[in-house]
């Protein structure tokens, strides 16, 4: 029989609690506007700021923190693509497609720039660009791809992905999928029979596109 992980103490399950409401209200407010207020942070995760200094000697390492969880992501996210087994293309896809739904550049390239990196930091980096090299060498050797791509573009189509922000996180999901299938059609060698799949979701709304004007509160 097997036996359940023991509960916490109570101080520190408060403790790891806490840490989980600190980080997701910091992905929050710096994925908002990196240069918001550790303030900022504590009011929307509902704890002091003292229990954000206990934990975060300053504001750049909680968002060197929330940059190595990126990077921690992608990571992963190549790791699973090159041990699946998958036709090389579809390992790709897949790779690219987690990435853009779990928001992973988004707390890399976007939050990079606003700290100053540890070298730890740079050995992630370093790593996760290996990994993410070797899933699209993959796919280019299988003559996947269209001639003269390369991995750089892999990034910038990544970044224009996190460049889709609507308000509602669901919309965006499905936005973002959107056009990042057209993206992938773009960038294919091979054309499936049939002709292309149809498009994920429906367009954006005149509302959803003119939401950006309206003053946040």
């Amino acid at each position: 029989m097997t036996t359940a992980p023991a509960a916490l103490p109570g101080r520190k399950a408060q403790a790891a609690r806490n840490d989980a409401l600190i980080l997701d209200a910091a992905r929050t407010v710096f994925l908002r506007d990196p240069s918001a207020p550790i303030a900022a942070v504590a009011s929307v995760a509902g704890v002091g700021i003292s229990a954000l200094y206990r934990r975060y000697a300053n504001k750049e390492a909680m968002i060197a923190s929330l940059c190595a969880e990126g990077l921690d992501r992608y990571i992963a996210a190549a790791e699973r693509s090159l041990a699946s087994g998958l036709d090389p293309w579809q390992g790709l896809v897949d790779f690219i497609s987690e990435i853009v739904d779990e928001d992973v550049h988004a707390l890399t390239v976007r939050l990079a720039g606003t700290f100053t990196p540890t070298p730890e930091l740079g050995a992630l980096s370093q790593r996760a660009i290996a990994l993410g090299s070797d899933v699209f060498r993959r796919a280019e050797e299988a003559g996947a791809l269209r001639p003269g791509l390369v991995f750089n573009d892999i990034a910038m189509i990544l970044e224009q992905a996190t460049a889709i922000r609507v308000d509602d996180i669901e919309r965006t999901v499905v936005l973002r999928r959107r056009y990042l299938a057209l993206q992938l059609e773009a960038m294919r060698g091979r054309r499936p029979e049939g002709g292309p799949a149809p498009l994920p979701g429906p367009p954006p709304t005149d509302a959803e596109l003119s939401e950006r004007w309206i003053p946040r509160k």
